[in-house]
């Protein structure tokens, strides 16, 4: 018959047990060094201030399609498309014959708090993708946007949509009220102006915010996992190049976070067509293009509610929606979507050539 005595030694038992996978982890982790990530080669064709437009090289025979250009978010490095050779999306587009071009927020500092959000739309984005037609000798391109850089390239494609052949939006929101939307809820209530007030709004506050949306999922549980990959070099070091790409957040310009946090979040203004950008309106119904909306069932950061109104507000006749099973970044790297969503991706275009 089992005595407290005997439940106390079972105890401390288990936790001695835990203690000492918990250093085996830990020696292993250490013993790794830094972890290589955004291995697809490729070269700086454009600069532009911070910005950098990257140009991947050639992995296969040419689709004969329209180059890509990604869009990615702001608020996070854009190497989570390509993370290591078997978890990357860009690698999988580049070994289906893609010509694929990135846009590279780079880090913002002291010099870029008064640059509003039209200053990235019409502007940097504007001239990165204008480069890539004039290098081209096309009139016409591929915008693929991530994120916030999908609600960024969905502007851009309303403003110029005869630059803009394709359109490929991959968990983007467009409605930014949805119930279901915690980021929302987090935005509704804060003063932005007063938080921006004295310059940047830092990176790592925001990582803040994106962990306390689900605290239990995205800490505690993550760190008691890891203690499963004892002795796993390989899954520790995948671990770990997640762990780089969460904590490596830019600082965000000051007067664009809070055009965005405002006009967005707050005020919807994108999806009530009542957006201007450098004193254009934004209207959706100008988005003529064909539209692949790409969303994940998974998501707590943009829920698909967020994304799936995108088919009633746009003028496009030619509008499909993919939902995935997957999270917000499981939708790149995780085990079943990190072929599929490319494949869906280049079947898509090419249905279109």
């Amino acid at each position: 018959m089992s005595t407290a005595a005997d439940s106390l030694a079972d105890l401390l038992q288990s936790a001695a047990a835990m203690q000492e996978r918990g250093q085996s982890v830990l020696r292993t982790m250490l013993s790794l060094g830094d972890v290589e990530v955004g291995t697809s080669e490729r070269h700086c064709v454009y600069s532009d201030d911070k910005i950098r437009l990257y140009r991947y090289t050639a992995l296969a025979r040419s689709a004969n399609l329209k180059p890509v250009l990604i869009c990615y978010a702001m608020v996070n490095r854009p190497y989570l498309l390509d993370l290591q050779p078997d978890r990357s999306f860009v690698r999988e587009l580049l070994l289906s014959g893609l010509d694929v071009y990135l846009l590279d927020w780079g880090y913002p500092d002291g010099a870029d708090r008064f640059s509003g959000f039209d200053a990235y739309v019409d502007g940097y984005l504007r001239r990165c993708i204008e480069f890539v037609l004039q290098e081209r000798a096309i009139e016409s391109l591929t915008l693929l946007g991530v994120c916030q850089g999908g609600t960024m390239s969905l502007c851009y494609a309303a403003l110029e949509p005869k630059q803009i052949a394709q359109l490929i939006t991959m968990v983007t929101p467009v409605d930014f009220k949805t119930p279901e939307n915690l980021l929302s809820k987090w935005a509704q209530h804060i003063d932005v102006g007063l938080l921006t007030q004295s310059g940047n709004v830092s990176g790592d506050f925001l990582n803040l915010v994106y962990l306390s949306l689900m605290p239990f999922r995205l800490t505690q549980q993550k760190y008691v996992n890891l203690l499963q990959l004892q002795g796993d070099r390989v899954q520790l070091e995948n671990f770990m190049r997640m762990e780089k790409w969460i904590f490596d957040s830019p600082d965000q310009p000051a007067a664009a976070f809070r055009e965005f946090i405002q006009w967005f979040f707050q005020e919807n203004r994108l999806i009530r067509d009542q957006l201007t950008l450098a004193g254009r309106p934004v209207r959706l119904k100008n988005v003529t293009m064909p539209v692949l909306n790409i969303f994940a069932s998974k998501d707590h950061l943009v829920p698909p509610s967020a994304s799936i109104p995108l088919g009633a507000h746009i003028g496009s006749k030619d509008y499909q929606s993919l939902e995935v099973d997957a999270g917000h970044i499981g939708l790149y790297v995780g085990g079943k979507t990190r072929k599929s969503v490319p494949a869906a991706v280049m079947a898509w275009l090419q249905a279109r050539h």
